[in-house]
């Protein structure tokens, strides 16, 4: 079967604000999936809380909504029970960096084969433009009157926790991001693309033409496996910003190390003739 955009396209209508770096990041994600000619029955879409946690509803695939910063365990766990699915995780930089920051690193020491996108806008953008980990130094808000006092790097995180796969991409520029959502896709391990994505309402200074002046595409003979070359180019945040494929490398995958999983997925067993109630009781 040859997949269609139009497989891809949901009846619900975005309610996102006009000119939102959101439209790009799911426009790119529909192509990614059209390239790989995955029919969407055989994708799990797992969310968390925020505006980019209301992509997978427009789109089409499974669905599973989680808490604030879960998304990541649930992710995870969908994987481990049915291998054949493929699981992309989708969330902001709040809910990913901010209140999923634990799951986040531990998720990339495991290594399982899912992807996960991050709508990276540097603030809180659902409830109305508070400071979130990867807000600029300095940015005041209700919550931080006077200014943001940090800023997270989740690529030199990543980078510097052995992720197998981590890319950066740009809302602006569908096509490029298309292309790393599909290579994320194929790679057999946890693969975190960080997508610079506008927020024209409670961000306008990091907007389209701030990143447009700004990010350029790593180049071809670019060495994506030199992690302190990697690590370098992760601390290019001013007046050139990098895109494209930072780090790869290949390791076990989580499932590897699970012995119950070699002969048959989770989702394969037969409990038909189980008694749930006594193995329930085991960690009563």
């Amino acid at each position: 079967m040859t997949v269609r955009p139009t497989d891809y396209t949901s009846m619900a209508s975005p309610a996102w604000c006009p000119g939102c770096g959101d439209f790009g990041i799911l426009a790119a994600l529909k192509k990614a999936m059209v390239a790989l000619d995955i029919e969407p029955y055989k994708v799990l879409f797992v969310s968390g809380i925020g505006q980019a946690g209301k992509l997978p509803h427009y789109t089409r695939g499974n669905v599973f909504n989680t808490l604030h910063g879960r998304t990541l365990p649930a992710a995870t766990a969908a994987k481990l029970a049915n291998a054949e699915l493929t699981v992309i995780a989708v969330g902001g930089d709040g809910d990913g960096y901010g209140e999923g920051g634990n799951h986040f690193i531990h998720a990339m020491h495991r290594n399982p084969d899912i992807t996960y996108i991050v709508h990276d806008n540097q603030v809180y953008a659902l409830t109305k433009g508070q400071a979130s980990p990867t807000s600029d130094p300095g940015y005041v808000t209700k919550t931080t009157p006077e200014g943001a006092y940090g800023q997270l790097n989740p690529m030199a995180l990543a980078i510097a926790s052995d992720c197998s796969f981590v890319a950066r991409g740009f809302a602006g520029d569908i096509d490029h991001l298309a292309h790393m959502v599909r290579l994320g896709i194929e790679h057999k391990g946890f693969s975190l693309i960080d997508v610079f994505q506008p927020c024209v309402t409670f961000n306008p200074a990091n907007g389209y033409a701030f990143y447009r002046e700004r990010v350029y595409k790593l180049a071809g003979d670019y060495d994506r496996s030199n992690l302190r070359l990697a690590l370098d180019k992760s601390l290019e945040l001013e007046d050139k910003i990098p895109i494209g494929i930072v780090y790869k490398t290949e390791r076990p995958v989580y499932t590897d190390f699970l012995n119950q999983l070699k002969e048959k997925a989770l989702v394969e067993e037969d409990i038909t003739n189980r008694d749930l109630n006594k193995f329930i009781a085991e960690f009563i």
